[in-house]
Protein backbone atom coordinates (compact mmCIF):
# COMPACT_ATOMS: atom_id res chain seq x y z
CA UNK A 1 0.00 0.00 0.00
CA UNK A 2 1.73 3.56 -1.24
CA UNK A 3 2.04 5.86 1.64
CA UNK A 4 -0.41 8.72 2.00
CA UNK A 5 1.07 12.39 1.55
CA UNK A 6 -1.02 15.39 2.26
CA UNK A 7 -0.16 17.13 -0.96
CA UNK A 8 0.98 20.60 -1.07
CA UNK A 9 -2.39 22.31 -2.69
CA UNK A 10 -4.57 20.49 0.29
CA UNK A 11 -1.40 21.81 3.12
CA UNK A 12 -2.05 25.21 1.00
CA UNK A 13 -5.59 24.99 1.43
CA UNK A 14 -5.56 24.60 4.88
CA UNK A 15 -3.18 27.15 6.07
CA UNK A 16 -5.14 29.43 4.09
CA UNK A 17 -8.07 28.39 5.08
CA UNK A 18 -6.76 29.34 8.79
CA UNK A 19 -5.31 32.53 8.05
CA UNK A 20 -8.58 34.34 6.39
CA UNK A 21 -11.17 32.14 9.14
CA UNK A 22 -9.45 31.21 11.95
CA UNK A 23 -12.42 33.01 13.66
CA UNK A 24 -15.16 31.54 11.44
CA UNK A 25 -18.36 31.02 13.58
CA UNK A 26 -16.87 32.28 16.54
CA UNK A 27 -18.39 32.66 19.84
CA UNK A 28 -17.80 32.60 23.40
CA UNK A 29 -18.38 29.18 23.61
CA UNK A 30 -16.47 27.79 20.73
CA UNK A 31 -13.58 30.47 19.91
CA UNK A 32 -11.24 28.69 17.04
CA UNK A 33 -13.08 25.93 17.33
CA UNK A 34 -14.76 25.46 13.47
CA UNK A 35 -11.88 27.57 12.18
CA UNK A 36 -9.57 24.86 12.79
CA UNK A 37 -11.82 22.41 11.50
CA UNK A 38 -12.87 24.04 8.00
CA UNK A 39 -8.68 24.28 8.04
CA UNK A 40 -8.84 20.49 8.32
CA UNK A 41 -11.59 19.83 6.15
CA UNK A 42 -9.38 19.50 2.72
CA UNK A 43 -6.42 17.37 4.46
CA UNK A 44 -8.88 14.65 5.79
CA UNK A 45 -10.80 14.78 2.78
CA UNK A 46 -7.62 13.94 0.58
CA UNK A 47 -6.27 11.15 3.29
CA UNK A 48 -9.10 9.26 3.30
CA UNK A 49 -11.93 7.47 0.86
CA UNK A 50 -15.28 6.73 2.60
CA UNK A 51 -17.46 9.35 3.93
CA UNK A 52 -17.23 7.63 7.41
CA UNK A 53 -13.80 7.75 7.61
CA UNK A 54 -14.03 11.13 7.02
CA UNK A 55 -16.67 12.23 8.91
CA UNK A 56 -14.89 10.14 11.57
CA UNK A 57 -11.57 12.15 11.69
CA UNK A 58 -12.51 15.07 11.34
CA UNK A 59 -14.56 14.87 14.62
CA UNK A 60 -11.25 14.78 16.20
CA UNK A 61 -11.39 18.55 15.60
CA UNK A 62 -14.70 19.22 16.77
CA UNK A 63 -13.18 20.21 20.45
CA UNK A 64 -12.23 23.78 22.23
CA UNK A 65 -9.36 25.42 20.39
CA UNK A 66 -8.07 28.93 21.10
CA UNK A 67 -4.66 30.27 20.57
CA UNK A 68 -3.04 33.73 18.85
CA UNK A 69 -3.97 33.04 15.76
CA UNK A 70 -0.56 33.81 13.95
CA UNK A 71 1.99 31.72 16.35
CA UNK A 72 -0.67 29.27 16.69
CA UNK A 73 -0.30 28.60 13.00
CA UNK A 74 2.11 25.96 14.04
CA UNK A 75 -0.33 23.60 15.73
CA UNK A 76 -2.28 23.74 12.79
CA UNK A 77 0.64 22.13 10.95
CA UNK A 78 1.18 20.19 13.48
CA UNK A 79 -1.96 18.49 13.21
CA UNK A 80 -1.81 18.43 9.61
CA UNK A 81 1.55 16.21 10.11
CA UNK A 82 0.06 14.16 12.69
CA UNK A 83 -3.64 13.56 10.46
CA UNK A 84 -1.12 12.43 7.66
CA UNK A 85 0.65 9.70 10.13
CA UNK A 86 -2.75 8.53 11.35
CA UNK A 87 -3.46 8.22 8.04
CA UNK A 88 -0.55 6.02 7.13
CA UNK A 89 -1.48 3.64 10.25
CA UNK A 90 0.24 5.58 13.33
CA UNK A 91 -1.63 4.32 16.43
CA UNK A 92 -2.24 8.28 17.06
CA UNK A 93 -5.60 8.66 18.36
CA UNK A 94 -7.78 11.55 19.48
CA UNK A 95 -6.59 11.27 22.54
CA UNK A 96 -3.41 11.94 21.62
CA UNK A 97 -3.92 14.68 18.88
CA UNK A 98 -6.11 16.63 21.21
CA UNK A 99 -4.29 16.49 24.39
CA UNK A 100 -1.08 17.78 21.88
CA UNK A 101 -3.76 20.63 20.53
CA UNK A 102 -5.10 21.69 24.22
CA UNK A 103 -1.70 21.59 26.31
CA UNK A 104 0.14 23.78 23.16
CA UNK A 105 -2.42 26.20 22.55
CA UNK A 106 -1.92 28.04 26.21
CA UNK A 107 1.21 28.79 26.15
CA UNK A 108 1.67 29.49 22.24
CA UNK A 109 -1.68 32.18 22.99
CA UNK A 110 1.14 33.59 25.92
CA UNK A 111 3.81 33.65 23.47
CA UNK A 112 1.86 35.17 20.85
CA UNK A 113 0.48 37.63 22.87
CA UNK A 114 3.37 39.04 24.06
CA UNK A 115 5.74 38.83 20.91
CA UNK A 116 2.50 39.77 18.57
CA UNK A 117 0.30 41.92 19.92
CA UNK A 118 2.08 43.38 22.73
CA UNK A 119 5.64 44.25 20.78
CA UNK A 120 5.26 43.75 17.19
CA UNK A 121 2.11 45.18 16.32
CA UNK A 122 3.12 48.28 19.19
CA UNK A 123 6.53 48.37 16.78
CA UNK A 124 4.63 49.03 13.61
CA UNK A 125 1.96 51.07 14.95
CA UNK A 126 4.20 53.47 16.21
CA UNK A 127 6.36 53.69 12.71
CA UNK A 128 3.05 54.04 10.99
CA UNK A 129 2.05 57.02 13.44
CA UNK A 130 5.59 58.60 12.89
CA UNK A 131 5.17 58.41 8.72
CA UNK A 132 1.12 60.18 9.19
CA UNK A 133 2.60 63.19 10.53
CA UNK A 134 0.99 65.99 8.53
CA UNK A 135 -1.37 63.75 7.47
CA UNK A 136 0.58 61.86 5.18
CA UNK A 137 -1.49 58.83 3.82
CA UNK A 138 2.29 57.33 4.03
CA UNK A 139 1.58 55.74 7.27
CA UNK A 140 -1.60 53.56 7.25
CA UNK A 141 -0.63 52.19 3.80
CA UNK A 142 3.08 51.47 5.50
CA UNK A 143 1.34 49.53 8.58
CA UNK A 144 -1.26 47.50 5.89
CA UNK A 145 1.56 46.28 3.61
CA UNK A 146 3.90 45.94 6.50
CA UNK A 147 1.59 43.58 8.57
CA UNK A 148 -0.30 41.94 6.11
CA UNK A 149 3.48 40.60 4.37
CA UNK A 150 5.19 39.73 8.08
CA UNK A 151 1.29 37.99 8.84
CA UNK A 152 1.55 36.05 5.83
CA UNK A 153 5.19 34.65 5.45
CA UNK A 154 5.49 34.62 9.69
CA UNK A 155 2.33 32.23 9.52
CA UNK A 156 3.12 30.41 6.30
CA UNK A 157 6.85 29.50 8.27
CA UNK A 158 4.93 28.53 11.41
CA UNK A 159 2.44 25.99 9.23
CA UNK A 160 5.46 24.77 7.78
CA UNK A 161 7.72 24.13 10.38
CA UNK A 162 4.53 22.81 12.68
CA UNK A 163 3.60 19.98 9.22
CA UNK A 164 7.30 18.78 9.39
CA UNK A 165 7.74 18.88 13.55
CA UNK A 166 4.34 16.42 12.84
CA UNK A 167 5.92 13.99 10.86
CA UNK A 168 8.72 13.90 12.67
CA UNK A 169 7.49 13.79 16.26
CA UNK A 170 5.30 10.34 15.86
CA UNK A 171 7.76 8.29 17.47
CA UNK A 172 8.02 10.57 20.42
CA UNK A 173 4.13 11.00 20.43
CA UNK A 174 3.63 7.43 20.45
CA UNK A 175 7.01 5.98 21.46
CA UNK A 176 7.97 4.98 25.58
CA UNK A 177 8.73 8.19 26.28
CA UNK A 178 5.05 9.67 24.99
CA UNK A 179 3.14 9.96 28.01
CA UNK A 180 5.70 11.79 29.77
CA UNK A 181 5.80 14.45 26.85
CA UNK A 182 2.28 14.90 26.88
CA UNK A 183 2.06 15.01 30.75
CA UNK A 184 4.70 17.74 30.55
CA UNK A 185 2.92 19.75 27.83
CA UNK A 186 -0.11 19.81 29.40
CA UNK A 187 1.35 20.65 32.44
CA UNK A 188 2.87 23.97 31.03
CA UNK A 189 -0.94 24.94 29.66
CA UNK A 190 -2.09 24.56 33.01
CA UNK A 191 0.93 26.72 34.61
CA UNK A 192 0.00 29.50 32.30
CA UNK A 193 -3.74 29.50 32.37
CA UNK A 194 -3.06 29.24 36.33
CA UNK A 195 -0.90 32.33 35.79
CA UNK A 196 -3.79 34.01 33.39
CA UNK A 197 -6.48 33.05 35.94
CA UNK A 198 -3.97 34.98 38.82
CA UNK A 199 -3.25 38.03 36.79
CA UNK A 200 -6.64 38.98 35.42
CA UNK A 201 -9.50 38.20 37.74
CA UNK A 202 -9.97 40.42 40.48
CA UNK A 203 -12.60 39.32 42.82
CA UNK A 204 -13.62 41.34 45.83
CA UNK A 205 -16.88 41.82 47.87
CA UNK A 206 -18.13 45.10 49.57
CA UNK A 207 -20.05 43.43 52.19
CA UNK A 208 -19.90 45.02 55.52
CA UNK A 209 -21.80 44.18 59.13
CA UNK A 210 -22.23 47.06 60.96
CA UNK A 211 -22.04 45.04 64.93
CA UNK A 212 -22.02 48.96 66.63
CA UNK A 213 -21.44 52.35 65.88
CA UNK A 214 -17.72 51.54 66.69
CA UNK A 215 -17.33 47.88 65.87
CA UNK A 216 -17.75 46.95 61.85
CA UNK A 217 -16.55 43.64 60.21
CA UNK A 218 -15.38 44.37 56.32
CA UNK A 219 -15.56 41.29 54.77
CA UNK A 220 -13.02 41.49 52.51
CA UNK A 221 -9.98 42.49 55.07
CA UNK A 222 -11.04 39.45 57.08
CA UNK A 223 -10.58 37.24 53.49
CA UNK A 224 -7.44 38.71 52.77
CA UNK A 225 -5.83 38.49 56.54
CA UNK A 226 -6.86 34.74 55.93
CA UNK A 227 -6.78 33.86 52.13
CA UNK A 228 -5.82 36.43 50.25
CA UNK A 229 -7.48 36.52 46.70
CA UNK A 230 -10.12 33.61 48.10
CA UNK A 231 -12.65 34.99 46.13
CA UNK A 232 -10.78 34.82 42.76
CA UNK A 233 -10.16 31.11 43.34
CA UNK A 234 -13.45 30.22 44.84
CA UNK A 235 -14.76 31.35 41.89
CA UNK A 236 -12.23 29.77 39.07
CA UNK A 237 -12.85 26.49 41.02
CA UNK A 238 -16.54 27.05 40.91
CA UNK A 239 -16.25 27.04 36.77
CA UNK A 240 -14.19 24.51 36.44
CA UNK A 241 -16.46 22.58 38.67
CA UNK A 242 -19.51 23.41 36.56
CA UNK A 243 -17.95 22.57 33.14
CA UNK A 244 -16.45 19.62 34.07
CA UNK A 245 -18.05 17.80 36.48
CA UNK A 246 -21.47 19.61 35.74
CA UNK A 247 -21.01 19.41 32.36
CA UNK A 248 -22.48 22.68 31.53
CA UNK A 249 -21.42 24.74 28.55
CA UNK A 250 -19.04 27.86 28.81
CA UNK A 251 -22.18 30.40 27.58
CA UNK A 252 -24.47 28.73 30.57
CA UNK A 253 -21.73 29.38 33.08
CA UNK A 254 -21.22 32.59 31.75
CA UNK A 255 -24.61 33.58 32.27
CA UNK A 256 -24.71 32.25 35.94
CA UNK A 257 -22.21 34.61 36.64
CA UNK A 258 -23.60 37.28 35.51
CA UNK A 259 -26.86 36.46 37.87
CA UNK A 260 -24.76 36.17 40.42
CA UNK A 261 -22.90 39.41 40.19
CA UNK A 262 -26.49 41.29 39.54
CA UNK A 263 -27.65 39.71 42.74
CA UNK A 264 -24.32 40.00 44.97
CA UNK A 265 -24.65 43.75 43.59
CA UNK A 266 -28.91 43.66 44.52
CA UNK A 267 -28.10 42.47 48.21
CA UNK A 268 -24.56 44.92 48.90
CA UNK A 269 -21.89 41.48 48.06
CA UNK A 270 -20.59 43.46 45.27
CA UNK A 271 -19.90 47.22 44.42
CA UNK A 272 -21.27 47.73 41.32
CA UNK A 273 -18.55 51.09 40.64
CA UNK A 274 -15.82 47.99 41.34
CA UNK A 275 -14.56 46.75 37.74
CA UNK A 276 -13.86 42.82 38.00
Amino acid sequence: MAEKKVSAAARKSAFLRWIYGNLTCFSQEHMQTFGYLAAMLPVVDELYDTDEEKVKYLSTYRTFFNTEPQIGTMVVGLTVGLEEARANGEPLDDDTINGIRAGLMGPLAGLGDSIIVGTFIPILLGIALGLSNGGSVLGPLFYIVAWNLAMYFGMKFAFDQGYELGGSAVEALVGPQSAALRDSIVMVGTMVIGAVAATWINITTALTVQFSADSSLVLQDTLDSIFPKFLNIFFVWLCWYLMTKRKMSPTVVMGLLVIVALVGVLLGFFDPGLSY
